[in-house]
């Protein structure tokens, strides 16, 4: 007998172009004032300027911010739906908000966002773009899709983009400018 299985697409990626209104992005800059920076490294705690040169704030759980929170996992249940039918879970981790600075190189190299511990739990990226297209020059998020398959997301305030965590990546030099955006991992058992 034959189980026919609900097929997935395990390379694509889904997208809002205006994720977030003029008043939500207001909240998140002026919210964000009172959150310190730390230094930005990668999964294995590399923080060599030629794999990510770049500054972040982790969000914190709390009552301010758990709106934010309820938002991304909401989008990240829609995105789930619609492309990949992944077992998620919840987000364990904080929301990363990163800036990219055109004085320091700003950029991250190609990567995944899964790796060992907590991180082989992610299953969704989520990436909202807070700079306006017009802010920075370069700084595009770009996505391996196998081959000679590199996608550019689009740009833009509240632009936001969700994506297998597996998915190569990456956010191209700032060559002018300063890029704000925020990620979240979203979660689940391991793949089976």
């Amino acid at each position: 007998m034959d189980f026919k299985q609900r097929e997935n697409e395990p390379q694509n990626y889904y997208w809002y172009r205006a994720g977030f209104s003029k008043e939500e992005l207001e909240k998140i800059y002026s919210d964000l004032e009172n959150v310190p920076f730390e230094k930005a490294t990668t999964l294995d705690g590399n923080s060599e300027k030629e794999v990510r040169s770049s500054r972040i704030k982790w969000i914190p759980k709390n009552n301010q911010w758990e709106w934010l929170y309820q938002k991304l996992m909401n989008m990240a249940a829609d995105a789930n739906a619609e492309l990949w039918d992944f077992d998620l879970i919840s987000a364990d981790e904080k929301i990363q908000y990163t800036e990219y600075l055109a004085e320091d190189e700003g950029h991250y190299t190609w990567h995944q966002d899964i790796g060992p511990g907590m991180a082989s739990q992610r299953k969704v990226s989520i990436t909202v773009q807070l700079s306006e297209s017009d802010e920075y020059e370069g700084g595009d998020l770009e996505l391996w899709r196998g081959g000679n398959n590199v996608v550019t997301s689009e740009r833009g305030a509240g632009v936001t983009v969700l994506f297998p965590s597996y998915l190569m990546h990456r956010v191209t030099k700032v060559t002018k400018g300063k890029r704000r955006s925020f990620v979240l991992w979203v979660g689940g058992q391991h793949y089976k």
